[in-house]
């Protein structure tokens, strides 16, 4: 049991207003693995203060200072990764050496990539006979989500830090404990009390209450679009400054010059990575109409081989999903799309056979939809699950069509033999990002999303962009 009876604000672990807890849940089996405070708005308030106290002297503190503490904690993640992914595959239910490589992977090389953006970023510059100065944005609030939970939080502290601002995190509370693990390294690091705080709890009390308070200058939050929809309006009244890192319904686009043998076994893993659980998953399948059987055929053996077990069993490819609510809101979409007329190909509603001992974790079977409907709910609605819908098209300007018909515009993917016609259509996708031939995140490239996807972008000099306001300052002529 990893019990946290303390929050981090100011420099300090210090107990929560509240006496109550949250328990975290192992997936694999249902069992209460450990528990943090669940904060209150008065815990936010202490720490909006330490981080607004501590702001003008971490924006004063010169660039290679503050980047020699991010180098720090970059080097900490990396020599802690086994640990670390062993938590979280603990947490979330991804396979546990898949979880090495990805929970613990990709926060340690986003975190040492920082440094360099840095160093290189403009933070001045001169236009005609005016210095344009870029300069932290202050108190920076940075609300999490549970699927890649480290990723997602490094992703916005570390930008926040290296230019400047100070921070107060609020993990979610479905996987918080990689969180805790991260304060004990800044605060072993001696990063200066109030540059980073943490306040674990839920989102309409804790998260709310970041949203809203006016000395919190800007708030980045990753998660649900019905949840950041709330988060602007609650921070709306004081025109805080929010990006958004929210939902999709992302298209694969397979081109019928593709390598099927290649690109639909692929395309089944781009929708059923972590479980499903990824905003920018491919869950959109679209091929040609005339070889959807051939598609389907490929799929099938795809999504059957896809071993369902706990996370940390060595032949598990397909871990459960995080939560009890989480596997209820799948089943509920994969009987949608039975009742719409989908066709059930393989997997389906209720529990894959799994090992005895584990018939409580929240196991769902690797399911695949064909003949689907780009109407039907299950094309339509962000279902976060090991679900795939194979859609037909009749042409490339259908295909594309079909891709763009969605509320979403977070990811997408192209598949073809001809790279410059590939190119073509990834270039007329309505989306933050498309991968090619099944190419795969750039942590150094920009990441964000169209329309109800969200809006800014993380990662890269893009990501660090987003915490630093324009400054212009006309100089006199002569």
């Amino acid at each position: 049991m990893d019990q946290r009876n303390q929050i981090y604000i100011g420099g300090e672990w210090v107990p929560s207003d509240s006496t109550d807890t949250i328990n975290v849940h192992d997936p694999s089996t249902g069992a209460v693995i450990g528990s943090v405070p669940d904060g209150t708005a008065a815990d936010v308030e202490a720490a909006v203060v330490a981080a607004r106290s501590a702001f003008a002297g971490w924006a004063a503190t010169p660039l290679d200072s503050r980047l020699a503490l991010i180098d720090g904690l970059a080097g900490q993640l990396g020599a802690r990764m086994e640990e670390i992914g062993t938590l979280i595959s603990q947490e979330v239910g991804m396979p546990k050496g898949m979880s090495t490589m990805i929970q613990a992977g990709m926060p340690a090389a986003t975190t040492g990539s920082v440094s360099a953006t840095a160093r290189d970023f403009a933070f001045e510059e001169t236009i005609s006979r005016t210095l344009v100065t870029r300069e932290p944005m202050g108190v920076v609030g940075c609300i999490t989500p549970w699927n890649y939970p480290l990723h997602q939080i490094m992703a916005k502290v570390a930008p926040a830090m290296a230019v400047g601002c100070t921070v107060v995190l609020k993990p979610s509370e479905v996987a918080p404990l990689n969180a805790f693990l991260l304060t004990e390294m800044i605060d072993d690091l001696g990063f200066p009390p109030g540059v980073f705080n943490l306040v674990s709890g839920v989102g309409p009390v804790v998260g709310e209450a970041i949203a809203a308070h006016p000395d919190v200058d800007m708030v980045s939050f990753t998660g649900s679009t019905r949840a950041g929809t709330k988060v602007a309006e609650v921070a709306a009244p004081n025109v805080t400054r929010v990006h958004q890192e929210l939902g999709g319904k992302s298209a694969n686009i397979i081109l019928d010059d593709a390598d099927f043998d290649a690109a639909i076994p692929a395309a089944v893993g781009a929708c059923y990575l972590n479980s499903g659980q990824t905003c920018s998953a491919l869950t959109r399948l679209l091929v040609p109409a005339e070889r959807m059987e051939e598609a389907v055929k490929l799929a099938i053996t795809a999504a059957e081989g896809y071993t369902v077990g706990p996370a940390d069993a060595e032949n598990t490819r397909l871990g459960p999903l995080v939560s009890q609510p989480q596997w209820d809101r799948v089943q509920g979409y994969i009987q949608q799309g039975i009742d719409e007329g989908a066709t059930l190909v393989t997997g389906g509603t209720g529990k894959p056979d799994v090992p005895a001992g584990y018939e409580n974790g929240y196991y769902v079977k690797p399911t695949v939809f064909a003949n689907v409907l780009n109407s039907m709910a299950i094309a339509r609605e962000e279902i976060f699950g090991p679900v795939l819908s194979i859609i037909g098209y009749a042409d490339e300007n259908e295909a594309v069509a079909i891709a763009n018909d969605t509320d979403y515009g977070l990811s997408g993917g192209v598949w073809g033999t001809d790279t410059d016609r590939a190119l073509a259509v990834a270039k007329q996708l309505r989306t933050g990002q498309v991968d090619m031939n099944g190419a795969f995140l750039n942590h150094e490239a920009p990441f964000g999303g169209y329309k109800k996807s969200g809006n800014g972008r993380e990662l890269g000099r893009y990501g660090l962009a987003e915490f630093v306001e324009s400054k212009s300052i006309n100089l006199p002529l002569g």
